[in-house]
């Protein structure tokens, strides 16, 4: 549908048509109007086109759930929170899915009886405790290395370490890692 004849209507126009006849033609001219917008918050979010995409499609999804159960007075501000919150509800997903995946491979490395450490809660909880732990760099580099999944050279471009301290950092990062982490867990046992 196209919004061209539709574009001397204010945004607040728009919305008390939609409250008055609830005719989703109204939201659907509203969302037109910010998609570009939208995609780009997604983006500076996300970094990634497909899941932006994506996202922008969940959140006219939940635009269209939920404007019918509010008064929106602001349209535009409003889109903007639901947009944020979206975004980073998609990133704390990732989030948790990366120190899954950054667990079981410490995990794997250890030979640790990997279905018993998946099924503790507090792995993920202690992991993220150890990670704090550790001196900055090493927070620094294993964070770009195994949970944003950048090269030794993209880690030495973006913090001016050299490849040799990178490659340090990660190693002794990743063993620290794991005693902070064998630390925690059998601290955990014994109570």
């Amino acid at each position: 549908m196209k919004s061209g004849r539709f574009d001397h209507i204010t945004d607040t126009q728009l919305l008390d048509l939609f409250y008055s006849d609830k005719d989703q033609k109204w939201i659907g001219i509203l969302l037109e109007r910010y998609t570009l917008l939208l995609f780009g918050l997604c983006m500076k979010y996300l970094k990634d086109e497909v899941e932006a995409r994506d996202c922008v499609q969940q959140i006219f999804l939940k635009v269209l759930t939920e404007l019918p159960k509010y008064k929106v007075d602001y349209f535009k501000s409003w889109l903007y929170m639901v947009a944020k919150n979206q975004c980073l509800m998609k990133l704390r997903g990732k989030s948790v899915k990366e120190f899954k995946e950054l667990t079981e491979h410490l995990a794997v490395e250890e030979n640790f009886n990997k279905e018993a450490i998946l099924e503790n809660e507090l792995t993920f909880q202690f992991l993220e405790e150890a990670l704090i732990e550790l001196n900055e760099e090493q927070r620094l580099c294993v964070t770009l290395f195994y949970l944003q999944k950048e090269s030794y050279l993209q880690i030495s471009e973006r913090t001016g370490y050299s490849l040799l301290q990178v490659k340090s950092y990660i190693q002794n990062g990743k063993r620290n890692l794991k005693l902070l982490l064998l630390k925690k867990l059998n601290a955990n046992k014994a109570n």
